[in-house]
């Protein structure tokens, strides 16, 4: 094996390894001085005047906010916007959707 493909495969191998002695890293609150995990991700459209909760997105977005669950609970909306919250969709039984 020459010294290049040698370096790649026990690059991949390194990296593997490191993988799996190293956990997935978490998201933080995006809230200042909050460092608990994320749960929760916020989008707003201004011109709607809407706020939005959803499931933690798989990727951090720089134009979406990570919450934790305190503070996405605990969240305001300015008034005359509407804070709609949807996770709910996602955990409810088949059986209660109407149809």
């Amino acid at each position: 094996m020459n010294a290049r493909v040698k370096e790649v495969a026990e690059g991949s191998a390194s990296t593997a390894a490191a993988a799996r002695r190293f956990p997935l890293v978490t998201r933080h609150c995006t809230r200042t001085g909050c460092s608990e995990s994320a749960e929760v991700t916020l989008s707003y459209q201004y011109g709607q005047a809407q706020v939005w909760l959803d499931p933690l997105t798989a990727e951090r977005d720089p134009h979406l906010y990570d919450l934790c669950a305190r503070h996405a609970g605990r969240l305001t909306a300015p008034q005359g916007w509407q804070v709609i919250d949807r996770r709910v969709a996602d955990v409810l039984p088949v059986h209660l959707i109407a149809v």
